[in-house]
């Protein structure tokens, strides 16, 4: 039996990231097509729907009702039709070892962990999927991931406690030629601040307002969305960072970085998480890699 009335994919591909962006402006860059040509896509849609998912204002879109309920299934339709192809063409071999994590933890301490872990064990082949957000990975695409988060359990993942959070203030040698500060006497130095992050991450409002300084007296800051961007502007001698252990940790070895502060804050009660999909059985490699990681944080 033909399954039918259905829609061209590429008409929902483009409503579905016009919803999730918001605009047909971000989706053109997501997708890589012109506005004009999402925008047409998704008038095909409603054309073919018989009714309109979008109202139009003043250069700016909002959701119909029925938009919003055909949105709400179309991303569950796609997000199936991904993990159910991702499931397929992803490497299921007991030596393959799929692992995910953010940028920030991807660049800073799981790299060069894998680099020791692969000269250890070099029957096993890596792949590591870099994704920031935890809630745009699709699971069938990964074996475990390491991210950093403020509750223990996210939907659909089991989840092990690796780190708990904790963040001191830290500059290269040179910045404070030596000098340990309180923390009201950073404020008076250019702080490096990590922008979109600050959502989720300890940000410098938060861990001076762990230790009773008004952030308002800060006089200088650098705003930067990248956080492994943060640490090298810090090495290079621009500014005073939040620095999260482990993450920094191979810099403060290396005396690339030094305590710009002598106190530390994880108030937040934030830290890092090994993940795994919940119902997915591990396979051989999986549960060797997390064997070895936890005796290699123990040490």
């Amino acid at each position: 039996m033909r399954i039918e009335p259905l829609p061209p994919l590429q008409n929902l591909i483009a409503f579905e990231a016009t919803v999730r962006h918001g605009s047909f402006t971000r989706a053109e860059a997501e997708l890589h097509l012109t506005q004009s040509a999402i925008s047409r896509q998704v008038a095909q849609l409603e054309e073919f729907l018989g009714r309109a998912l979008f109202r139009r204002e003043h250069k700016r879109i909002h959701l119909t009702v029925a938009g919003q309920i055909y949105a709400e299934e179309v991303l569950r339709v796609l997000t199936h039709c991904a993990e159910a192809t991702a499931q397929v063409i992803t490497h299921t071999g007991e030596q393959e070892l799929t692992l995910a994590s953010s940028s920030g933890v991807a660049a800073l301490w799981l790299g060069p962990l894998l680099g020791r872990y692969s000269d250890e064990f070099p029957s096993v082949e890596i792949r590591l999927r870099v994704v920031d957000s935890l809630e745009s990975l699709v699971r069938a695409e990964f074996d475990l991931a390491l991210y950093f988060l403020r509750k223990p359990s996210p939907p659909g993942f089991d989840s092990r406690l690796l780190f708990v959070e904790s963040v001191g203030a830290y500059c290269s040698p040179d910045f404070l030629k030596g000098e340990v500060l309180e923390p009201e006497q950073l404020t008076e130095h250019r702080l490096l601040m990590l922008e979109d992050g600050q959502r989720k991450w300890l940000s410098w409002v938060d861990w001076f307002s762990y230790y009773g300084v008004d952030a308002s007296m800060i006089r200088q800051r650098m705003s930067v969305n990248h956080y492994p961007v943060l640490v090298d502007l810090a090495i290079a001698g621009h500014g005073i960072v939040l620095g999260w252990r482990p993450m920094i940790d191979r810099h403060l070895r290396s005396g690339a970085l030094v305590p710009a502060c002598n106190v530390h804050a994880g108030a937040a009660g934030g830290g890092y998480y090994l993940l795994n999909p919940q119902g997915q059985v591990p396979s051989r490699a999986a549960r060797a890699f997390e064997k070895w990681m936890m005796s290699t944080i123990a040490i």
